[in-house]
């Protein structure tokens, strides 16, 4: 008899408790800073970044500090707390996407966390002769509604229920642009198979040990976004987790689906 995970289900209460470790991977942030500026360095491309649920351009400051650094043209979305998608809100980001391309005479790459990179890879779907790339940080766009511990919380904020959200199967369909999505198995607040992008000729799943909480200044994941960021606009090639960084990024693909403290059973088959 084999019981699997109930992929359906939020994180556990344990690793919810466990999203304390954002404070000490902003700890970490900086005092890896030295190391992190030996990653790629930018061509000066714009880049835009979308806070997650509730949060605000605050939020990534720390990420868009270092990107800046680093030479690119870091931007923050400029629309206050992410309430979610209540109206006008699509309209406004699909603005300041043409503004920045326009100002910059580029394509833009878009960083998303949690909703806001849901946010990201919509905005690409409608307009990507404008988009670069897509990077998402433990961002839920093919998980089932109420796999998150924050359902609720969105529910409150956007006025509308989360399952109401229009076209979910074609959200879990990869952008028409180089895809990169960023996630931790430990995510204490959404659950890591549906923050996970889809194989395809352009698009990669990156792994990193963290919380959901500090995915936005977690070294891993700044060095894994400066090394795509870098990547040419007519090059895409796979993130290289060969030699030592195999022992920072875990292998995506490696096959882990029993049931454990951090995940509740599914049904016996």
């Amino acid at each position: 008899m084999k019981t699997a995970v109930d992929r359906s289900a939020p994180p556990s209460q344990l690793l919810l408790a466990l999203e304390v470790r954002g404070i000490w991977e902003l700890q970490a942030f900086f005092a890896s800073y030295p190391l992190l500026r030996r990653a790629p360095r930018g061509d000066g491309h714009p880049v835009l970044v979308l806070p997650g649920l509730s949060a605000s351009d605050i939020s990534t400051r720390p990420l868009r500090a270092y990107l800046k650094a680093q030479g690119y043209a870091v931007h923050g979305w400029k629309l206050g707390p992410n309430r979610g998608p209540r109206p006008g809100v699509e309209a406004a980001m699909d603005a300041r996407l043409a503004e920045l391309a326009e100002r910059y005479q580029r394509k833009v790459s878009l960083i998303g966390w949690s909703l806001g990179g849901v946010f990201a890879r919509e905005i690409a779907r409608r307009t990507p002769e404008l988009v670069r790339q897509v990077i998402t940080l433990g961002s839920p766009f093919a998980n089932e509604p109420k796999a998150s511990n924050a359902w609720r919380l969105y529910e409150a904020l956007s006025e509308r229920r989360v399952d109401d959200w229009p076209d979910r199967d074609t959200m879990k369909l990869p952008p028409p642009v180089p895809s990169t999505a960023i996630y931790s198995r430990t995510d204490g607040i959404v659950s890591w198979w549906g923050c996970r992008e889809q194989h395809a000729d352009r698009t990669q799943n990156i792994e990193v040990e963290g919380s959901h909480c500090g995915l936005g200044h977690n070294p891993a994941v700044l060095y894994a976004i400066a090394d795509r960021l870098a990547l040419p606009e007519d090059a895409w090639s796979p993130f290289d987790r060969s030699g030592l960084r195999g022992l920072v990024y875990p292998d995506p693909d490696r096959t882990e689906d029993s049931p454990s403290l951090f995940w509740p059973r599914a049904s016996a088959a």
